[in-house]
């Protein structure tokens, strides 16, 4: 059944998922921007925190880079370079000093060996390959009714809701490791890492959103599907 004007009402599914996910950029947008002005007691920019949670953690060899963009940074296991936007890289502000400790956080997994980022990093390709073609499969599906091909293109998107389920309890291990190190070695004070923290959870938000949204349209999907059959 269609709702009125031919909307389908399978499209209620992600309402929640909207809204969560609205909410969340709101709350990261809102905590950096606070915290992006606030300055750090000890000076440090991102890439000196950065440099000395590497440092301490015995991985000298992992090499730091600035980027272009807003909020961009990342770590590259496979290149063994962290990556800093340039306001986080330069900026001595307990934002920065936050998510470069993050960041740092998965160099820090990544010698370990952490078991949920191995797997993240495994599902990449795969991952990539669901999100570029899993809807133009299942839109062509959907236009000559050829049922198995809207099934294959669900298959195609699970491997992105994997990596997205994957991905949660690497940046929650990672802003955890992050918060840690940022009291032990004393580059925050006892009052600015719940500061820090505000920024790290805001972020991870970001990441549940976007994972819930995923989980919701695949829900939709498999809908559509038993509809057709």
């Amino acid at each position: 059944m269609l709702m009125p004007y031919g909307l389908d009402p399978t499209i209620l599914l992600l309402i929640p998922a909207m809204i969560l996910s609205i909410y969340a950029q709101s709350k990261i947008k809102s905590a950096y921007n606070i915290y992006s002005r606030e300055g750090l007691k000890s000076g440090m920019t991102g890439a000196e925190v950065a440099r000395m949670v590497l440092d301490r953690s015995g991985l000298q060899d992992v090499v730091i880079e600035r980027v272009a963009g807003n909020l961009t940074d990342h770590y590259d296991p496979r290149k063994k370079v962290l990556r800093l936007s340039s306001d986080v890289y330069s900026r001595p502000t307990i934002a920065s000093a936050g998510v470069a400790a993050h960041e740092a956080g998965h160099a820090i997994q990544d010698q370990v060996d952490y078991g949920p980022l191995k797997l993240r990093s495994f599902m990449v390709p795969f991952a990539s390959f669901g999100s570029r073609f899993s809807m133009i499969i299942i839109i062509i599906g959907l236009i000559f009714g050829f049922t198995g091909m809207i099934s294959l293109g669900i298959v195609l998107f699970s491997l992105v809701v994997m990596f997205q389920l994957f991905t949660l309890p690497v940046e929650f291990n990672a802003s955890s490791r992050a918060l840690a190190v940022l009291g032990d070695y004393q580059i925050l004070t006892a009052d600015e890492v719940p500061k820090a923290k505000k920024v790290l959870d805001a972020a991870a938000l970001t990441y549940v959103a976007a994972a819930f949204s995923s989980i919701m349209t695949l829900v939709r999907l498999l809908i559509i599907r038993d509809r057709r059959r």
